[in-house]
């Protein structure tokens, strides 16, 4: 079904919408083993489960989440976005709206997903909304992709990155720490390390795809972005960049 009618969210939240196909092209999704301890830890199986991606964004998780068997219905504000989404996922419901106001029937999910996307919401009407929608004993799962600063070149790009935005901006993805997380739901919580290889341009269309770079200006990230690739073409000249991720993944059972 196509996007209905949207809701309201944070500007810096829909700068994505500028980069969809991009940002669809080159993020990394996420390892089978992610999926498999959401299982765990929830308590049910993916198969048949009424999942509510939010923040779905291009559908990276959506796809992920409907190949496992999961009945996915994905919300995400951003038009551009959806737009993308639906025109890869055109089998999957989309409905437009945000965490803060889901557009669902109260007591109608198993598991709600954030891929990426809780930073984005005001956690105190997310929480309720989640808590709302969620069935008894249904699963609110959060995670994210961080790139893993272990690795010395992942580090060095990192340290780089915090310099050119300044205010400890990075865009390698961080995980929203545990103080952040609702005090409405009790989280225990997984990390999962992964990798994937991929060409250094699509390695540089990933970190050019995050909102750090979308809200710069074409020129200072193009600027930026050549640099980067001067760098990486010594340490990379075969031109397969290897990424290196830790998911962080928190899982809470609603009561």
């Amino acid at each position: 079904m196509p996007p209905s009618d949207p809701t309201p969210a944070p500007p810096r939240a829909l700068s994505f919408d500028r980069a969809a196909a991009q940002y669809a092209a080159a993020r990394p999704g996420y390892p089978p083993a992610l999926f498999d301890t959401v299982e765990n830890l929830s308590g049910r199986l993916l198969r048949g489960a009424c999942t509510i991606d939010v923040g779905a964004g291009t559908g990276i998780a959506t796809r992920l989440l409907h190949e496992r068997g999961a009945r996915v219905t994905a919300v995400e504000p951003g038009p551009g976005m959806a737009e993308e989404l639906h025109r890869a996922l055109p089998y999957v419901p989309i409905v437009r709206g945000d965490g803060n106001r889901l557009p669902l029937a109260t007591a109608s999910a198993d598991l709600i997903t954030y891929a990426q996307s809780w930073h984005w919401t005001d956690r105190s009407r997310a929480a309720s909304e989640a808590l709302r929608v969620l069935r008894p004993g249904g699963a609110l799962a959060l995670w994210w992709n961080v790139s893993d600063h272990s690795v010395p070149w992942i580090a060095e790009q990192d340290a780089r990155l915090r310099r050119f935005f300044g205010a400890g901006e990075s865009a390698h993805g961080s995980a929203v720490p545990l103080r952040d997380l609702p005090s409405e739901f009790d989280f225990v919580h997984r990390t999962v390390p992964w990798t994937r290889r991929v060409s250094l341009d699509a390695h540089l269309a990933n970190l050019g795809s995050h909102s750090a770079f979308l809200v710069l200006g074409e020129e200072p990230a193009r600027r930026f972005l050549t640099e980067e690739r001067d760098r990486l073409a010594e340490l990379f000249p075969d031109g397969t960049v290897e990424e290196s991720y830790v998911v962080d993944l928190s899982v809470a059972i609603r009561p």
